[in-house]
């Protein structure tokens, strides 16, 4: 007799274990599930068998090959496309001129088949459906048999009102050759929903044989995890490869070539598979573990299933959970009770998998992470959500509107019950649809949040700098990749976030410790539309309007299709500017790739020569930063617009601290201590910046890329009061912009990057250090060593793997030479620490 083994399925239900290998190849107990079903057929004198395949056929072939060595007789099938059950048998037909039987290739079960046979032969049937009672039957098809045992009613996943019975199909049949008088040519048809309904309509010998056993469908990871339970249990036997060792109390089955230091650690049942490693303290109960594995000291393993080639480290604990091939698990990581981890992930030291989490394959997850949610796309959870004050992802991939509703949740119960949010967005759609989700979940923590819709930055530092709300967030596209998108979060004072705020947040986030509000009391969502108008009232105020309206200017200004089009315009008219605004409407989902805005900087300094324009501006998408091209045409680069800004401060007499980064050039200190003015030197990151600019004593806060808070009007960065601010002391001093440097002592000012791994940043600043002991060196952020006039910068970046150099001197050669020394230094520590 011949049996049919359907082995074409795409496993889509039992992902992520079907990533790299079809279903019926799943390891149970080190061999594939198909070949327990081989063994069956083999116990019950089956060996002629037909395997249809259809998704990664390679695979299936190359294990069972012609089936010799298994001591069956193999034919294989694959149908040209997906023919449903029947269909797929249909292909087949040829080598089924006789009875056969029909075989899941995905089934745990210990039936006896031969009474099944028997049966169908003692009651003259066409057909034969094997059957079992199972404790749920609403997720399988229940079927009525009368007396005789003929089948009488099929109930295809009933609901529990439809439910008479609780014995359903279990995908076994026995079947004689006239059922393809039934199966059309090139169709799909399936058995339970078109051929036996089918037949029961024609009255045909139809028969339900009730089988007692083991039966389970393995069609999920949690059926996949409960299998190993059963058999742990001793519910099912199946033949296991490896030997058994003569232990008392113990089942241990021990491959071939295994380094078991010592076997006190076991318990219950233990399977070990060829040339793997058990180091002594290891404590493993109830668990298979594949081939050429590594369990190292002090691992807790409980109810596990590993794959072949796992390492796993030190003190690793692991419950219930199932790792595929060549997964690498850190030290002290912990895997709660349902995780599955696929193919080539990588698990840092300390990290820890909440319950039920499914990683899909070649992903990492970084030292002391949390993962509390499945990992399906991008490449890698990150220990911390925060970047400074930004949460960034791809959108819909890393920031899934799951994701960020349970983030808005943590924000909101990190804030008093009651308070209000300020929200905002750029135009992308993304920003839009995940703003709406983490405002919802902000709304569950009892938090009220005011919305401004589609708006810019600056106006929302502006509106928290006023009373009433406690923090706010903006939802904005990534300038360097235009599908990721940022959240940025600030306080009530409008600053970025501060550490300890991300923190709190991200320990509310990544132990799931939200606060909900009582369904009488969620938040209340309000829209805020007059914002605006106050902000255009406050920056006319902070200006010398009759002075701007007596240079009357003219400005090419490009708004890079961000809302900022919606409200600069206006207000540079009423202070006499003649504006000619570039990309000047609101365009949805556009980002501006790197080359894009070259090219448009190169068109702006066209236009502005052309038009003999005093300057022109363009205004990056987050209207915080903004790049100058002076009447000639030159574009300045950020360095030189913060020597500009404050060369002419210094020029129209103004008094006050400016406030500076680190790697600003010294030339800021020369021009403002020729006026008396000091210089405060910050930490390069935004929240350190903003920081001093709030101080009363600071006038202006610049950084090198083109930032200013310009602390009359707001101590937060606004590229849109920049450029007003940049004409009116162009207009004050009586310079064009292009001579506006043209007595600011000379230097020259270079950097660069330099890829470093992040665990040997720590190294290489060590080094930095012990290489500056006898230098004149500072520590404010990074470390700056000072030769005389030179200086050169080494800044380790605060969240890429990369370390920044920075060198300035009185010349270019000579800032080369020392920017070339210190590249030059840094690559050889570098090498040292590998």
């Amino acid at each position: 007799m011949k049996a049919v083994i359907m082995a074409g399925g795409f496993g889509t239900r039992i992902q992520p274990l079907t990533s790299s290998i079809p279903k019926p190849m799943i390891p149970l107990f080190n061999r594939p599930i198909m070949l327990h079903i081989v063994e069956l057929l083999k116990k019950h004198d089956i060996t002629d068998l037909v395997m249809l395949l259809y998704h990664q056929p390679f695979v299936i072939k190359n294990f069972f090959r012609d089936g010799a060595d298994f001591g069956v007789k193999i034919t294989y099938v694959t149908p040209l496309q997906d023919m449903g059950t029947a269909g797929a048998v249909k292909a087949a037909e040829k080598y089924l001129d006789e009875r056969f039987l029909v075989i899941s290739g995905d089934l745990l079960t210990d039936f006896n088949l031969k009474k099944v046979i028997d049966f169908h032969n003692d009651n003259k049937a066409m057909a034969t459906i094997t059957l079992t009672s199972v404790k749920d039957p609403l997720q399988f098809g229940v079927v009525i048999t009368d007396k005789e045992r003929r089948i009488t009613q099929f109930l295809e996943k009933p609901g529990w009102g439809e439910v008479i019975s609780d014995t359903i199909n279990t995908g076994i049949y026995v079947l004689e050759p006239e059922i393809f008088n039934y199966i059309p040519e090139g169709e799909n048809f399936d058995f339970s929903q078109d051929l036996f309904p089918q037949m029961l309509a024609n009255k045909d010998p139809l028969f339900g044989f009730p089988a007692k056993g083991y039966w389970r469908d393995i069609g999920n990871t949690d059926s996949y995890r409960e299998a190993h339970h059963d058999i742990f249990k001793g519910k099912v036997n199946l033949k296991i490869d490896e030997p058994k060792l003569d232990y008392v109390g113990k089942d241990l089955r021990v491959g071939a070539d295994v380094n078991l230091e010592h076997a006190s650690g076991l318990e219950g049942t233990v399977v070990v598979g060829d040339n793997s490693q058990i180091f002594a303290s290891a404590h493993i109960k109830d668990s298979v573990i594949g081939r050429n594995c590594t369990i190292e000291p002090g691992v807790k393993l409980s109810r596990c299933v590993i794959w072949d080639n796992v390492y796993l480290k030190k003190g690793a604990r692991i419950s219930d959970s199932v790792l595929c091939a060549n997964v690498r698990v850190g030290q002290g990581a912990v895997l709660e009770e349902g995780v599955i981890v696929a193919d080539e992930t990588a698990i840092g030291d300390e990290a820890v998998i909440k319950s039920d989490v499914k990683i899909w394959p070649r992903k990492m997850i970084e030292a002391g992470a949390t993962v509390t949610a499945n990992l399906i796309w991008g490449e890698k959870w990150k220990k911390a959500l925060f970047e400074g004050a930004i949460i960034k992802g791809l959108s819909n991939v890393e920031l899934t509107p799951e994701f960020v509703a349970k983030l808005g949740c943590a924000y909101g119960t990190s804030l008093p019950k009651g308070s209000y949010v300020l929200a905002g967005r750029d135009s992308n759609p993304s920003s839009r649809m995940l703003k709406r989700c983490f405002v919802g979940g902000l709304l569950s923590a009892g938090v009220n949040v005011r919305d401004m819709k589609m708006t810019t930055l600056p106006l929302v530092r502006y509106k928290l700098k006023t009373f009433g709300e406690v923090g706010g967030v903006h939802f904005r596209q990534a300038q360097d990749d235009p599908a990721s998108l940022e959240i940025v979060f600030l306080d009530g004072d409008g600053l970025d976030f501060s550490s300890n705020m991300g923190k709190n947040v991200e320990r509310i986030f990544f132990k799931e410790n939200f606060r909900r509000a009582h369904h009488t009391e969620p938040g209340v969502l309000v829209d805020i539309n007059n914002v605006p108008e106050f902000y255009r009232e406050g920056f006319l105020r902070a200006l010398d309007r009759e002075m701007l309206r007596k240079a009357a200017c003219t400005v090419v200004v490009d708004f890079s299709f961000s809302p900022a089009s919606q409200i600069l315009p206006q207000i540079l008219n009423d202070l006499g500017f003649s504006v000619i605004a570039l990309n000047a409407y609101v365009d949805e989902g556009r980002g501006t790739p790197v080359k894009e805005r070259d090219a448009a900087q190169e068109q702006l300094s066209k236009i502005v020569t052309s038009l003999g324009a005093q300057a022109g501006f363009r205004l990056d998408p987050t209207a915080e930063a903004v790049t100058l091209v002076d009447e000639t045409g030159r574009i300045q680069s950020g360095v030189e617009l913060l020597s500009l800004m404050v060369a002419l401060l210094m020029k129209t007499g103004q008094k006050g601290t400016i406030a500076v980064p680190v790697q600003a050039p010294s030339t800021i200190e020369q021009m403002a201590g020729q006026k008396r003015c000091p210089v405060t030197r910050t930490k390069s990151s935004d929240r350190a910046m903003l920081e001093a600019a709030n101080s009363s004593e600071v006038i202006l806060t610049g950084t090198t890329d083109g930032r200013f808070a310009i602390s009359n009007f707001q101590a937060a960065f606004d590229g849109m009061f920049a450029i007003a601010k940049l004409m009116e002391l162009a207009a004050a001093s009586g310079t064009p912009l292009s001579r506006g440097l043209a007595a600011a002592p000379a230097s020259a000012f270079l950097q660069t990057s330099v890829s470093c791994p992040w665990e040997m940043k720590g190294g290489i600043m060590r080094k930095m250090s012990e290489d500056s002991l006898d230098k004149e060196a500072s520590f404010i952020d990074g470390i700056k060593v000072q030769f005389g006039d030179e200086w050169v910068l080494v800044l380790p970046d605060q969240y890429s793997p990369y370390v920044h150099i920075v060198a300035e001197a009185k010349d270019l050669k000579a800032a080369q030479r020392l920017l070339a020394e210190y590249q030059k230094k840094v690559d050889g520590w570098k090498r040292e620490l590998e």
